[in-house]
């Protein structure tokens, strides 16, 4: 007989297996919510692993650190965090690893922390065949609850920033040949290098939600971060809150120097670590909202259906026939 083995489950379901271990729903977010006396916190846990994750050809280890600490505060933001109060380390690392890695990579840490908050509280080592670096970061829990499952047919589907940048990077760093057809911008090979090995995060994002709120009594809003990809961002909402995604790619906002084409539009919605907000708003708020950042752009809207993706133009809709990215 068969043995089901976790390639052909894929992370999605084996996540969704997980989950029957837990309390209802603990799975739907990357953040789990714990309930205090005060304030509630957000925890949030992200590894990073040699040869699937990085390399020494890709990215040097001060920069390892500091990405390893922002995919952790990406998925706190995400869910409405107010503060970083700090993280805890756990290391495998092979023995034969120098010193001057693993300092590099704190130095890395430290920066990040002290960029956007939090402390190291503690963590653990252990030796092993390859680096693994796994971080838990633990967060605040804002006013505004984010949420997965909390987009609504005719909310507003918004992005920080633009897509696609890290995985340029990666395909640079790792010396990928590009079509002949033509060389890419010196500028824009730059900026994608630098998303790659030093995202950023919006810290200051919480409060422009509440200063720009029309209707002070929502409390809870669809968010998540695009880790995994624009496309498997809006797939993980749709699914969650039960509604079809419609997307405009007309006003999908990208790099004045990225090149046309399907594969490139691939690398766009599918290539990951941009750790971009992709979240829904009422139409009023996503206008003031739009309108106080312009980093923000409206990308489409939600309605009812069976939760998918589809963009207006149903041209494109091929490019989703593409597949995520899978861990396994």
């Amino acid at each position: 007989m068969h043995k089901e083995i976790l390639e052909d489950i894929g992370e999605k379901e084996l996540i969704s297996r997980l989950g029957k271990f837990m309390p209802k729903n603990q799975v739907e977010d990357d953040c789990a919510l714990i309930k205090t006396k005060n304030e509630n916190l957000l925890v949030n846990t992200d590894s990073l692993v040699e040869d699937v994750h990085f390399n020494d050809i890709t990215i040097c280890p001060q920069d390892l650190g500091w990405k390893a600490v922002v995919s952790n505060i990406s998925d706190l933001l995400s869910s409405g965090s107010k503060q970083t109060i700090g993280i805890t380390i756990s290391l495998v690392l092979p023995t034969r690893t120098e010193w001057i890695w693993v300092e590099e990579l704190y130095k890395g840490i430290n920066k990040a922390l002290n960029e956007y908050g939090g402390i190291i509280l503690g963590g653990d080592c252990s030796k092993g065949n390859e680096k693994i670096i796994s971080i838990t970061a633990i967060g605040v829990q804002g006013e505004l609850e984010l949420r997965r499952n909390a987009c609504k047919s005719g909310d507003i589907i918004l992005t920080t920033g633009i897509h696609g940048l890290s995985k340029l990077g990666f395909m640079v760093q790792n010396k990928i040949n590009f079509e002949n057809k033509f060389s890419l911008n010196k500028k824009l090979i730059s900026k994608s290098i630098e998303h790659f090995c030093r995202p950023k995060v919006y810290p200051n994002f919480l409060n422009s939600l509440l200063k720009t709120r029309s209707n002070k009594k929502i409390k809870k809003i669809g968010c998540t971060d695009s880790s995994d990809g624009l496309f498997q961002a809006l797939q993980d909402l749709a699914i969650a809150s039960n509604c079809k995604a419609i997307i405009n790619y007309e006003k999908i906002p990208k790099d004045k120097y990225w090149p046309e084409g399907d594969q490139w539009d691939e690398y766009y919605f599918f290539g990951g670590e941009d750790y971009e907000l992709v979240f829904s708003l009422p139409k009023k708020w996503a206008e003031n909202l739009s309108k106080l950042d312009k980093d923000i752009n409206e990308i489409g809207f939600f309605a009812d259906g069976e939760p998918s993706i589809e963009f207006k133009d149903n041209k494109k809709n091929k490019l989703f026939n593409n597949t995520p990215f899978k861990h396994f």
